[in-house]
Order: structure tokens, then C-alpha cells, then sequence
């Protein structure tokens, strides 16, 4: 069923949808002449040594060949431009619908399942639609057809025709059957396979680090060999379509080679219409063949569709409401008893947040690993929702904005730095596409980036690589930030986006941001006490919960935590000092 439901991207190509097969029929009538042609050579030209009847009827076959051949070429046109625009339509539809799913679908989606969809999966759905537009008609037409023309050579010899259908059609149809549901679990292991190779791929250095490559490739070989083995299996029973359809219009071609001897020894059946019958039986083999492999295509094809379909059919749990303008006089950002649940998590990630940020304020978050600083500053922007309680961004629930208006509000700078292949120009074009170049050069000087770009022999027109390979850690970090800085948002978070930068290249930086034009509302998550001690407000997370609100003096004071975090910290740079 879901398949069908993707044909509704074929409206615009109805014209050539109904084109191509129509010429398909066309140049599968005139090759129903051929046989006929062939036989009046032989039962007429041939014994009477009449060389221009023969001249004649190979120049009516060469016309049957040159029609057939335009009607051909009219088809494949029309059935390629038909498919190409159909899963145009459907690849551009998916990616547009994965854009608008928040993380918690695209988390329990998986990354690599989606990647396989939006590329293997619609290349197969092309394939298979090309193959039905041009043979899902014509095969069965010229099967019946030459078994009707048969009856106009000879009824009694036809019938082995008619017996021998429905057998190949039971065969077909069987192991059409029984493919579909194999095919599906192919792909299922496909995308297994696609998910180890991705997590290897981006994890190859912390692989090698702890000496897993033999247990990798062990379990990459276990998840490959349980590939091979679904896809032998169904290879097997696809195989055995062509030597039981060969197997059997073999048989029915010696029936009517004995019938056709006996019936031209008594006189009642001319050579040429054995011939004929024998061609068309060729015929029923050959257009047989392709049908068989277009209904192993076209299976493979509908599992490709419903795969697809799957996704289309994956509700957005983030839906925009309708204002795109705050209350002014309001807290930039507040959070009300504000809990946080994965989608099939058994526990709260965060517990019963509350805390009010102002505008032009700096706000620090601060705590362990996992204590739950990213899913806390990820509800600001709506990438997750709360499981209870409110976020208000200028007094509005985040639930209730727009979510385009709501993210034109806040830039955010990842904690993993995301830079895309292109110049530092295009980049930095990200945050604000109307930039000029004084904003560009602003946004570079004060996330302490100037250094990197005037270093590049291009300036703002250097090239980075997919990535940001070409640069280290803390370039990248520093252009992301740049990115975040040109967009001058209302509220600015940065998710520990300045690890890999010394101490005094992330003072420069905090002060730079302190002194922007803009005033925006700040949220620094940092593992590093002396990133957050200058702030307005610290959050000290501990397991979810917020053990300490208040400023760096309060804290060390009041939060056992905090001051625990401050202590070993400015002990260890002592001692490094």
C-alpha cells in the first residue's frame, strides 16, 4: 500500500506515463507481422524461385524493423523522462521531510537508514518505473498476441499455446510471491551493513586508539556475511525463474515441432506456418524472460517504495504554532519545572529545571559528562521537546512559535563543529545570507578567527573542505563561531564550542562576545570552570538536576559541586603552571 501512495508524484508526468507503453504496444504490433512476413517467404517465394516476391517481403520486413525501431526510441524517451521526473519528485519530496523532522525522529530513525533511502532505495524505484512503463504492457501483449495470431495459423497446434501459459504465468506469479517479503529483509540487512560502515568510518581514530580494529572487521564480517547470505537465498528462488520458464516452453516447442511434423506429413499445415507457430513461440520465451526479470525488478522496486513511504509517513513531533514576534519587557529565556524524556528512555534526562535568563545576560552552564548541559541548551531552539513544563523565549512558549521565527531568534554553535565544503565566504554566509563584508570581517575578528582567514592566500574566498578537514580543531571551532556571530541573533548558544581553544584565545573570545553591538542573551556550556565564572548566572547540572544557580562567588559558597569543580580544576592548572 505504501507504494501507491508515492504515485502521486506522477501527476505531471501522466502525459508521457501513458505515451510510453502506448508506443511499446505499437512497435510490439508490427513484431507480430514478423512471423507472417517469414512464413510467405517460405510457403510462396521460396518453392516457386520467385526472387522479387522474396526481395519484397524482406524490404516489408526491414519497414516492420525501421517503424519498430521509432517506436522504441518514442518509448524509451517518453519512460525515461517519466521516471526521471518521478523520483525527482520523490527524492526531493523525502529530503524536504527529513528536513523538517526533529532529532528525536532522526535519533530513532538512524542516520544511515535515511542516507540509503534518499539514494539506493529511489535509484531502484527509478529503475523499476523505466522497466514497467516499458515492459509491464508489452511483454504480456505480445505473450497473448502471438498465442491469438497462433490460432490464425493453426487451431489444433495453438492449443499448446494456450495449455502452456497459464503454467509459466503460475510459475511467475509464484515466485513473485514468495521474493517480495525476502527483498525486504536484503535491504534491512543493507542497512545494517550502511550503519557499521558509517559508525567505522567516522570513528576510525578512536577504533585505532583502543586496538579494535579486529573486533570491527569481525563484526563488519558478521553483519556482511548476513547480508550475503539473505541476498543468496533470494538470488536462489529469483534463479530459478529462467530455467523453469526455459524448461517449459522447451517442452511446449518440441509438442509443437511433433504436432507441426505430423500435420505437414498429412498435409493439413504448410513449413512456413511451423515456422510461425515456432517463431511466435519464441516470442512467448523471450517477452517471458523480461517479464520474469521485470517482476523481480518491480519487487524490489515496491520494497524500495514502501521503505520509502515509511519515512514520508514519520510525523514531526515539532510543529510550528503561529506567532513569530515575542512580548516585549519579557525575560529573553525562561524555564518552568522543565523535564526532559528521550523517546524510549525509562528516565528523565532533565529534572524539573527552572531559571530566567535576561536579555544582554551571560548565562554558564556547568557540569560532568552527561549531567545533561547539551539536552538542556537543545530545548532553547526547539531541536527536542520537553517532556513537561515550559520554555519561554521574549514570554512566549517555544511550542507556540513558528519554528522558523523562533530559530531566527538564536544562533547556536554545535558542540561538534560543522563546517561544509565551500569558501570561508560561503560559510560564514550561513548565519545571515545578506551579510556585508564589514559584518563578515566583524563576526571573524571577534570570534578571534582573523589570524585563519588572513593566513589563507583567498581570505574570505579560501576554500574549505567537506567538513573543515583542511583545518584543526580549534579553526574550526573558531569559524563556526564566526558562522553564529554574523546572524547578530537575540540569544546566542554555545554549546561547548571552545574545548579545543587555549585559555587565553577563550578569554579573548568571551570578552569579544561581552562587547558585541547586539546585547545578546549568552549561554556558555563548558566543561571549564574559568569559561563560566564571569557570567551573570552559572547552572551547575548534576545528573539531570540543577544543584546550583547563582553567581561564581554564590556557587562556591552554596554548591558543594561547583566548588569541587573550581577546586580541581584551578589545582590541576597550578600544578601545570
Amino acid at each position: 500500500m505504501g507504494m501507491k501512495k508515492l504515485f502521486k508524484y506522477m501527476k505531471e508526468y501522466r502525459k508521457e506515463a501513458f505515451l510510453g507503453p502506448l508506443f511499446k504496444l505499437l512497435e510490439a504490433s508490427f513484431e507480430m507481422f514478423v512471423p507472417l512476413v517469414v512464413a510467405a517467404v517460405i510457403d510462396n517465394g521460396i518453392p516457386a524461385g520467385d526472387k522479387g516476391y522474396v526481395l519484397k517481403m524482406c524490404g516489408m520486413l526491414v519497414l516492420l524493423a525501421s517503424v519498430g525501431l521509432t517506436c522504441t526510441l518514442f518509448a524509451q524517451y517518453f519512460a525515461a523522462k517519466a521516471s526521471v521526473g518521478f523520483v525527482t519528485k520523490i527524492r526531493h519530496a523525502l529530503f524536504c521531510h527529513i528536513q523538517s523532522l526533529s532529532h528525536t525522529e532522526l535519533d530513532r530513525t538512524g542516520i544511515s537508514t535515511l542516507i540509503t533511502r534518499i539514494t539506493g532505495d529511489v535509484n531502484q524505484v527509478q529503475t523499476g518505473m523505466n522497466l514497467t512503463l516499458r515492459l509491464l504492457l508489452r511483454s504480456p501483449f505480445v505473450v497473448f498476441g502471438a498465442m491469438i495470431m497462433a490460432f490464425t495459423v493453426d487451431v489444433k497446434a495453438a492449443l499448446i499455446f494456450e495449455a502452456v501459459i497459464p503454467v509459466l504465468a503460475a510459475v511467475v506469479f509464484f515466485i513473485m510471491l514468495v521474493s517480495i517479503p525476502l527483498y525486504r529483509k536484503v535491504q534491512a540487512n543493507l542497512d545494517r551493513v550502511l550503519g557499521i560502515t558509517r559508525e567505522n568510518m567516522t570513528g576510525s581514530r578512536v577504533i585505532r586508539a583502543f586496538c579494535k580494529e579486529d573486533e570491527e572487521i569481525a563484526e563488519f564480517d558478521r553483519r556482511n556475511g548476513e547480508l550475503a547470505a539473505s541476498q543468496r537465498f533470494v538470488g536462489r528462488i529469483s534463479a530459478l525463474m529462467n530455467p523453469l520458464t526455459y524448461g517449459i516452453i522447451n517442452v511446449a516447442v518440441i509438442a509443437l515441432m511433433w504436432t507441426g511434423a505430423l500435420r505437414v506429413n498429412a498435409g493439413t499445415l504448410t513449413q512456413g506456418e511451423v515456422v510461425a507457430l515456432y517463431n511466435y513461440m519464441s516470442q512467448i520465451l523471450v517477452e517471458l524472460i523480461k517479464l520474469a526479470n521485470l517482476i523481480i525488478n518491480i519487487t524490489k522496486s515496491i520494497a524500495c517504495g514502501n521503505r520509502i513511504q515509511q519515512v514520508l509517513e514519520i510525523e514531526p513531533s515539532v510543529e510550528g504554532g503561529g506567532v513569530t514576534e515575542g512580548k516585549p519587557g519579557t525575560a529573553a529565556v525562561e524555564f518552568k519545572n522543565v523535564s526532559l524524556r528521550y523517546k524510549g528512555a525509562a528516565e528523565n534526562s532533565l529534572e524539573n529545571i527552572s531559571f530566567t535568563a535576561a536579555h544582554g545576560e551571560t548565562v554558564g552552564i556547568i557540569g560532568g559528562t552527561g549531567s545533561g548541559k547539551s539536552s538542556l541548551v537543545n530545548l532553547i531552539p526547539r531541536f527536542y521537546d520537553t517532556y513537561s513544563g515550559e520554555v519561554l523565549v521574549d514570554g512566549v512558549n517555544v511550542r507556540d512559535y513558528d519554528v522558523e521565527a523562533l530559530r531566527g531568534k538564536i544562533a547556536v554553535v554545535p558542540q561538534k563543529a560543522v563546517l561544509f565544503r565551500g569558501t570561508v565566504r560561503e560559510n560564514l554566509l550561513w548565519g545571515k545570507e545578506d551579510a556585508t563584508e564589514d559584518e563578515l570581517w566583524a563576526a571573524v575578528e571577534a570570534s578571534q578567527s582573523a589570524d585563519i582567514v588572513k593566513g589563507k592566500p583567498g581570505g574570505l574566498d579560501s576554500m574549505i573542505e567537506q567538513g573543515g578537514k583542511n583545518l584543526s580543531g580549534g579553526q574550526r571551532q573558531r569559524l563556526t563561531i564566526a558562522r553564529a556571530l554574523v546572524k547578530n541573533a537575540e540569544i546566542l548558544i554555545m554549546d561547548d564550542s571552545a574545548s579545543a581553544l587555549d585559555f587565553a584565545t577563550d578569554a579573548r573570545l568571551r570578552a569579544a562576545i561581552k562587547s558585541l553591538k547586539n546585547k545578546p542573551c549568552t549561554f556558555i556550556v563548558s566543561q571549564r570552570a574559568s569559561s563560566v565564572m564571569h557570567a551573570d548566572k552559572i547552572i551547575v547540572l548534576e545528573d539531570g538536576a540543577a544543584v546550583g544557580i547563582g553567581t561564581h562567588e554564590e556557587l562556591l559558597k552554596g554548591c558543594s559541586v561547583y566548588a569541587e569543580i573550581y577546586a580541581t580544576q584551578f589545582r590541576q592548572e597550578e600544578e601545570n603552571g
